[in-house]
């Protein structure tokens, strides 16, 4: 049971971290209908319209489980002039996320509709404008992290690749991060792999992982290998790499290699769990848990989405119950 203690006291120190996270903010729309025929105009089903609703997604998504677990988290990223900017503004202001750092642009809001029925997903659509931002943003982006980094337990970067993450964004932020000796955590895109030198950990899932370390088939030898690569090439304190059905390998510069198996009752929707995972791994080292201690406890809280649908979020006493039930086993 020390082991459970010990991990729930970390939770319980949630409260007192300060995440900077800066990201790709899009936003979450889920349709919801039912299905009872086929459409005499093609073979495909006619969903009968029940409801809408709304949900932070993308880096939006990391920050809001970081929130939900108590953490003060500090949103960094732009939305669009449009509606669906003011809806994802207000949905952060909910649920407690200060979003001084919001830069609103004269461009499109990433957001993602999801058309669920009869509890599944029948499509997806994407209505987003992918482009670098400029200089000017850039450099807003930059000026904002530099004000706010003293303050700042550790730095989250959440890259989707929709363009908030450039070349010169990380080269500015990552040297900033650690001459203030703050933890980096990135969600990463396998585009930008090398980008990311100098962080403390990276948390891709074995897909990206494979790609950035181009090790291909995969098994168990091929997954050491990637881990071992992905360190050296970005000189990184660990590379968590998530890895689905069968949970997640640690990787740490010391040599330490640690596997953590899936504690998910049942897989429902996989959407936004890598989200948690990076919330979650942010909150545990701006907490001072170890890296390993870190991983278990997103591995938990990942483990706990992954049964509900839709980007969703944990609270601490789902947490610790979930901490507790593993500890049994």
């Amino acid at each position: 049971m020390k082991q459970y203690e010990k991990l729930c006291e970390i939770i319980d120190q949630f409260t007192k971290a300060k995440i900077l996270a800066v990201g790709d903010m899009i936003l979450d729309r889920f349709v919801t209908g039912t299905v009872s025929r086929i459409s005499p105009e093609a073979p495909v089903p006619v969903v009968d319209y029940v409801s809408e609703s709304f949900k932070l997604g993308g880096g939006a998504n990391a920050i809001n489980n970081i929130a939900i677990l108590g953490g003060k988290a500090l949103a960094v990223g732009v939305i669009g002039t449009d509606e669906e900017g003011k809806t994802l503004k207000k949905l952060m202001y909910n649920s407690g996320i200060e979003t001084k750092g919001i830069i609103t642009i004269d461009r499109p809001t990433n957001i993602k509709t999801r058309i669920i029925a009869n509890q599944q997903q029948v499509v997806r659509i994407d209505k987003e404008k992918i482009e670098l931002l400029n200089s000017k943003y850039c450099q807003q982006i930059f000026n904002f992290v530099k004000t706010e980094i003293d303050d700042a337990d550790a730095v989250l970067i959440s890259d989707y690749d929709k363009g908030v993450i450039t070349k010169k964004l990380l080269k500015n932020i990552i040297p900033l991060a650690k001459k203030h000796n703050k933890p980096i955590i990135v969600d990463p895109k396998d585009i930008h792999f090398l980008d990311y030198k100098g962080i403390t950990i990276a948390t891709p899932n074995l897909k990206e992982a494979s790609y950035a370390a181009h090790i291909h088939p995969i098994d168990e030898k091929s997954i050491r290998n990637i881990g071992k690569l992905l360190l050296k090439k970005l000189q990184s304190e660990g590379i968590l790499i998530t890895r689905g059905k069968d949970g997640m390998t640690l990787f740490e510069k010391n040599g330490d290699e640690t596997n953590i198996p899936t504690v998910a009752k049942e897989v429902y929707d996989v959407s936004g769990a890598g989200d948690t995972v990076t919330g979650v791994i942010s909150l545990g080292l701006a907490a001072g848990a170890t890296m390993k201690n870190a991983a278990i406890i997103a591995n938990a809280a990942a483990g706990l989405v992954v049964e509900k649908l839709g980007p969703c979020t944990v609270t601490r006493d789902e947490l610790k119950q979930q901490i507790m039930e593993i500890s049994k086993k």
